[in-house]
């Protein structure tokens, strides 16, 4: 099964900024990923629209061409939990500047490519993939669906395996 693993995706879950109230005055949210088969969460930050998690939650990605899908949701201690949004991303152009031939590498900043927010995609704004010592690394910002506010910002970077397809010249 692992020699299908491409490489490990590492999502960096930085923050959430001005999520929608779902208790009396404010939401106890966290952020669950998925990909695939594969589902993580993050711990609930108490009584906030606007919590820091900053929390790195690792995926293996065998296929690029799957999208992560998150959720927002406001914890409940005595009822379920309450959705607060839902968007997902493609990591297509994120694998495609991982895979790009970097000998003599870029220097540390350099702007690899850059990935446009469209009706289509839940890009609040356009999300840029640059170097940063050495490694690929992707900022987005990700509008929420189905709730009436709220975005959430994450950090994309790619490791390779040992054994991995993209570590091995072509």
């Amino acid at each position: 099964m692992l020699d299908r693993v491409l490489g490990l995706l590492r999502i960096r879950v930085v923050r959430g900024v001005n999520l929608a109230v779902r208790d009396v005055r404010s939401s106890d949210p966290y952020v669950v990923l998925r990909m695939g088969k594969q589902k993580l969460k993050t711990q609930v930050i108490k009584k906030t629209v606007n919590p820091e998690w900053d929390e790195e939650l690792t995926f293996s990605v065998e296929d690029p061409s799957v999208p992560v899908k998150l959720e927002v949701y406001d914890k409940d201690t005595f009822s379920s939990d309450d959705p607060m949004g839902d968007a997902e991303f493609d990591i297509q152009p994120f694998f495609e500047a991982v895979k790009m031939d970097l000998k003599g590498a870029p220097p540390d900043g350099s702007v690899l490519r850059k990935q446009a927010s469209t009706r289509v995609n839940c890009l609040a704004e356009e999300s840029t993939i640059y170097l940063l010592n050495g490694k690929v690394v992707q900022d987005i910002v990700l509008r929420l669906r189905n709730v009436e506010c709220g975005e959430i910002e994450l950090q994309l970077r790619w490791v390779d395996l040992p054994s991995s397809k993209t570590s091995q010249p072509k």
